[in-house]
């Protein structure tokens, strides 16, 4: 294809394909089951079945496959041909609108939590019209939800798209009562800003805990990190300019949005962004990103890491997930307007997020909790773990003079002068921006910060968008009933300014006298995984999801059970891997290296008594000592981990993790990395820090 413009969506079955391909009356039933989320006939979906073949298999796809998002976190898909056998011995092209609607896995391989069994093995996968069909890899993919035989979810996609539409039922309550009579939806969009680093194959073929773990357990720091701050938004290399290129025609093609590129803070660390779009489309489109450039890396001998702290001393990678509102008149609801205090819906919608996110700061904690994120949530290249929102200048006043019962003075919007005559003036935006915050206001939209880089989005809008819903319930409640409307909103929004603005910080978060505040605020800090996860089954989050229907009760216990489960596997992976690289390979070449010493020194004692032997003596003090400290951390180490692996109760196995496997981790990694800046590059076993972080140009 010549230009990006006709590349664009070429493997998606999207709506302009649809409407050409489709008879007038089923591409209108399409359209309202897209719209209106409503079921389609059989019949309709054997016309769209049979329409989308054709187009699959005119563009080289010769399978199809139910693509779906178990709770692994990752997407799976098993692919059927189209091929179907003739009396004659040959074939037909089929695909049936049955194929289309449903399909059925293997319930019991995916995490259940405990909702299938081995010998319970039926699971479903319902089609989601609301989500295009593409085609990958010459195979026809078509997004679904993943379900029990019990018809409980066993998906991230499911829960996400009950949540859309549970926040779409309360906002419509409310803009009803606004007289937004020509409104038939609300529908919440995202962008979701994905950090990733790419480093060179080769040496990530040589690191054992890259290749079972994805991050490195050990390493010494390079003289040079992050210090001098030339990286960030600094020229791209040729290596990573070609990957780029290869990773937006590959995108574009699937009608992902990507939109922005550029180096982030820490060396090999870079950042895509796309344009936003509907919530569940900008979940599939993530966890399509995610994998594309993991595969197109590999073409460019590259190795993608989506893991939230790959490298000690360096930032991480985290998701910044940028959530709105939006009407089907194309109404941004958390748009301030020109004059954001006379703009009494926008208000409302604003305080109905800032009340979720007091109400339910557990719940968001948890739906960007796990072992890779603990590591990054709290260092300074990310938020905190306590949740808090930023407002800004301009709101933040707003808010006060409503709580005061002053008069707002405005904020003016003044010229940006930059003192060189040739560069035009600008506006001056209203408020800065706050990278520290874990849930800041930018304009119109917020931007939820603490999402690790590897994790699927849909968690996040899921808890997200319910918490929400229930303010606008409780809203609409109180509004429905009222005599006086404008009285009443002007009542209902001072009340929740008054009972939820120690939720609002606007300074930094990475201040320790934050931590003293925030608990003088009575804010969660909840630091760990397993510190948070308890707080899923309280009975205020059950509550809330099931009255919204949402998660059953039954669903948010197996998925309780699956993230503890989860966090213990991931660290003791880790451990094990730690264990296998110490005694396989580090102890191993540091007594060779201990040896090369104690050699140079009997030499030296034998042909030339008066040499001096400082270096070669203080070394092998200090190497042999650091290497008995590594064994024995290591022997700890092991004893932790078999207490872990030998608790049977989730709760109590992951705080012995957290509390026990951890801190051996950290021991023996302190004892390793003090030998590595020892021992010669020659005798040290895998690519230093310096190579992995330096190597790609």
């Amino acid at each position: 294809m010549n230009t990006v413009s006709e590349a664009f969506g070429s493997k998606v079955f999207n709506d302009a394909v649809m409407k050409s391909r489709l008879p007038k009356d089923t591409y209108k039933a399409m359209q309202t089951a897209i719209r209106e989320g409503k079921r389609l006939d059989l019949s309709v979906a054997n016309v769209v079945a049979n329409a989308m073949k054709d187009w699959a298999i005119e563009k080289g796809a010769t399978h199809f496959t139910h693509w779906f998002q178990p709770l692994t976190g990752i997407t799976a898909e098993k692919h059927d041909s189209f091929i179907s056998p003739t009396i004659d011995g040959s074939i037909i092209m089929e695909f049936s609108g049955k194929e289309l609607v449903q399909g059925e896995s293997d319930a019991s391989s995916f995490p259940s939590g405990g909702l299938r069994a081995t010998f319970e093995a039926r699971g479903y996968t319902a089609w989601d019209p609301t989500s295009f069909a593409f085609i990958k890899e010459r195979v026809l993919c078509i997004p679904t939800a993943f379900c029990s035989y019990g018809g409980e979810a066993l998906d991230k996609k499911t829960p996400l798209l009950r949540a859309m539409q549970a926040i779409d039922r309360q906002a419509m309550r409310i803009l009803k009562l606004f007289g937004n009579d020509g409104v038939t939806r609300v529908t919440t969009t995202v962008g979701n800003e994905q950090e990733y680093f790419l480093v060179d194959k080769a040496d990530y073929d040589r690191r054992p805990d890259l290749l079972f773990t994805g991050r490195t357990l050990f390493g010494a720091r390079a003289p040079k990190g992050q210090e001098l701050e030339d990286h960030y938004f600094g020229s791209i290399k040729p290596r990573v300019q070609a990957f780029m290129e290869d990773l937006n025609d590959e995108l574009w093609e699937l009608g992902v949005l990507a939109k922005t590129e550029h180096n982030e803070v820490a060396p090999a660390q870079h950042e895509l962004a796309p344009i936003f779009t509907t919530t569940n489309i900008s979940a599939d489109h993530n966890q399509l990103t995610m994998e594309i450039m993991q595969r197109v890396a590999k073409r460019h001998s590259l190795v993608c890491l989506l893991h939230e702290k790959p490298f000690e001393g360096v930032n991480g990678s985290g998701k910044h997930n940028n959530w709105s509102l939006s009407t089907s008149t194309g109404v941004n609801l958390l748009e301030p307007g020109e004059t954001p205090y006379e703009n009494a819906q926008f208000l409302l919608f604003l305080c109905a997020v800032i009340q979720a996110v007091d109400d339910y700061q557990d719940l968001l904690r948890i739906s960007v909790a796990s072992a890779g994120n603990d590591h990054r949530l709290g260092a300074n290249e990310a938020p905190p773990a306590i949740v808090s929102i930023f407002l800004g200048d301009e709101l933040s006043n707003i808010l006060e003079a409503i709580d005061t019962g002053s008069a707002y003075g405005g904020c003016e919007k003044t010229q940006m002068k930059v003192g060189v005559h040739v560069i035009p003036h600008f506006p001056k935006d209203t408020t800065d921006r706050n990278r520290t915050s874990p849930f800041a206001f930018t304009g119109n939209k917020f931007e939820l910060r603490m999402l690790g880089s590897s994790q699927s989005v849909s968690d996040a809008n899921t808890m997200l968008n319910t918490a929400v819903a229930e303010s606008l319930r409780i809203f609409a409640d109180t509004l429905e009933s009222a005599t006086d409307f404008t009285c009443a909103v002007h009542e209902l929004i001072l009340k929740v300014v008054k009972e939820h603005k120690r939720i609002i910080f606007n300074g930094n978060g990475y201040d320790d006298a934050w931590v003293k505040e925030a608990e003088r605020r009575g804010l969660l800090n909840l630091k760990t995984t397993p510190d948070c996860l308890s707080h899923f089954v309280a009975p205020k989050n059950i509550e809330l999801l099931k009255s919204h229907k949402v998660l059953s009760e039954t669903e948010i216990r197996a998925r309780l059970e699956i993230m503890l489960e989860n966090y213990k596997k991931i660290v003791c992976i880790e451990a094990m891997t730690m264990i296998d690289m110490t005694r396989k390979d580090i102890l191993p070449a540091s007594v060779n290296f201990q040896k090369k010493l104690a050699d140079a020194i009997a030499v030296k004692h034998t042909y030339a008594s008066a040499a001096d032997c400082t270096y070669e003596t203080d070394t092998l003090i200090t190497a042999a000592a650091l290497t008995k400290a590594a064994y024995d951390s290591t022997r700890a180490l092991e004893d932790a981990l078999a207490e872990a692996r030998a608790e049977t109760e989730a709760q109590n196995a992951a705080d012995i993790c957290k509390d026990k496997v951890l801190k051996q981790m950290s021991e023996l990694r302190a004892s390793v990395d003090a030998l590595e800046i020892l021992t010669a590059t020659s005798d040290w076993p895998y690519p230093s820090y310096g190579d992995i972080l330096f190597n790609v140009r």
